[in-house]
């Protein structure tokens, strides 16, 4: 029977840890409730949504999920930063998530722009 270590023990039962945990489900939470209020409303003529329509929800949906994944990676970046102790392995870990965060959020900013040249493409 392996045992854990006390230190890594001490690390998962620490009030940081916890507190992340719980911003963390706080965050996914406040990021997921708003999708619903924005949803398109059904096309009246009850045949599909004209490509505008669909452009624009594809669009809410892309930067809901690419805000909410980054905002992930940057709470992991914290805690992997906070929990490192001074090991450089740690901390480049940190490192590395804290750039996908920032790769991530650049994303949804440019979403919105990249569904337009596609809409332009398509001729919408």
């Amino acid at each position: 029977m392996s045992r854990i270590p006390a230190r890594l023990r001490a690390l998962t039962h620490s009030r940081t840890v916890r507190r992340a945990a719980n911003v963390a489900g706080m965050v996914v939470l406040l990021l997921s409730a708003p999708v619903a209020a924005y949803a398109a409303t059904p096309n009246p003529k009850g045949g599909p949504n004209p490509l505008p329509v669909v452009i624009s929800n594809l669009q809410s949906w892309l930067v809901g999920i690419l805000a909410a994944v980054a905002t992930l990676f940057l709470v992991l970046a914290g805690v992997y930063w906070a929990t490192a102790g001074g090991d450089p392995t740690q901390v480049d870990r940190a490192k590395g998530a804290l750039k996908n965060a920032l790769i991530g959020y650049g994303l949804a900013v440019l979403a919105p722009v990249l569904l337009q040249v596609v809409q332009g493409i398509v001729g919408g």
